[in-house]
Formats: C-alpha cells, structure tokens, sequence
C-alpha cells in the first residue's frame, strides 16, 4: 500500500485548504485511513479519521475540518475551514496508523 498526499500550501488566517490521499495497492480498508500532523516541536496528532462509529475529529478542528471518501478514486480528503496558526503543521495521511504517506506542509499566517 502507497498513500500519496497533495494540497497542502500557506494561507491566511480564516482561509480553507482541501487535502488529499490517494491509496494504491490492495489489502487495506478505505475505512483505516485517516490524517495527522506534527506541528514543530511537537509530538504528532490524530487530526480526523474513519471508525467503525463514522468520522473522528481532534476537538480542536470539530467543526472546522470534515474527512471524507471516496471509494472508487480510492481517496480520502480533508477539508478545512476556518484554519487558525495553530492548524500549521505537516499533515499525513496515514492507514491505520501503520502506512504513512510522505506528508503535506501547511501553513496558515495570522
């Protein structure tokens, strides 16, 4: 399995990005992949992913950023709204937390 991420880039505060994964290979479930990321300096962190109960976020973007899929492209995309500073970091999607794609920086200024 390959997991290969795109989107990232630097926006301003209150500004959206889109993220995307796209999964090749077989032997995984669309339903395991999921995002994190490491800001710098500090440890990574589940930003949102799918469960066997639906989409988990991090508290800190719920309402902000919504994780969606789709099967057939064998994708996995994040929107984010709403982006604060805070939301910097490198951003990677990762299959059951086992497979990790390269990762995608994004940037958000004040």
């Amino acid at each position: 399995v390959q997991l290969q991420a795109s989107g990232g880039g630097l926006v301003q505060a209150g500004g959206s990005l889109r993220l995307s994964c796209e999964a090749s290979g077989t032997g995984f479930s669309l339903n395991r992949l999921g995002w994190y990321r490491q800001a710098p300096g500090k440890a990574r962190e589940l930003v949102a992913s799918f469960s066997s109960g639906g989409a988990v976020y991090a508290n800190s973007v719920k309402g902000r950023f919504t994780i969606s899929r789709d099967n057939a492209r064998k994708t996995v995309e994040l929107q984010m709204n709403s982006l604060k500073p805070e939301d910097t970091g490198v951003y990677y999607c990762t299959a059951g937390s086992v497979i990790w794609g390269q990762g995608t920086q994004v940037t958000v200024s004040s």
